[in-house]
């Protein structure tokens, strides 16, 4: 290969790396919600999801993956740091995957008997999505 073509070949790198890294995309922010603070983190990958809310501190909780399965389409969702699992991050998560139609990877310390904290929660992060452009329009349907 001459030096022609190895300079246009690492160019091509380099525009590619750049291409990658203006699809990673952080947001940050927090909510008052029954007197107590929401914390969210939203990072966004070309092909998922990392989401984390944090109620009252800064603690990471429990984390949970979801991804749509086929034939289906059909929604699973693993705990995959934090022990047991319960229905609160990993409702959330397996919820996302059918408004984003992307992979989610959840962190969550809502307590598991906080319902209205949860459906608070949800209803935030779905508007900052929407609002982010990050949900799938409503007429594709549930399909991936």
């Amino acid at each position: 290969m001459n030096s022609e073509g190895l300079a246009k070949g690492v160019e091509e790198l380099m525009l590619k790396e750049k291409e990658n890294v203006s699809e990673l995309q952080i947001t940050c922010f927090s909510e008052l919600v029954n007197e107590a603070s929401l914390h969210f983190q939203i990072i966004r990958f070309p092909k998922q999801i990392y989401v984390w809310i944090g109620y009252i501190s800064a603690k990471l909780g429990q984390v949970y993956a979801a991804a749509s399965t086929r034939p289906n389409n059909t929604v699973s969702v693993t705990s995959i740091l934090g022990g047991n699992s319960d229905k609160t991050g990993s409702g959330i998560a397996g919820r996302l995957v059918l408004k984003t139609g992307l992979n989610i990877v959840m962190a969550c310390n809502i307590p598991k008997n906080s319902l209205m904290v949860e459906i608070a929660a949800e209803k935030i992060l779905m508007q900052k999505l929407v609002s982010l452009g990050y949900t799938k329009s409503r007429l594709e349907g549930t399909s991936l």
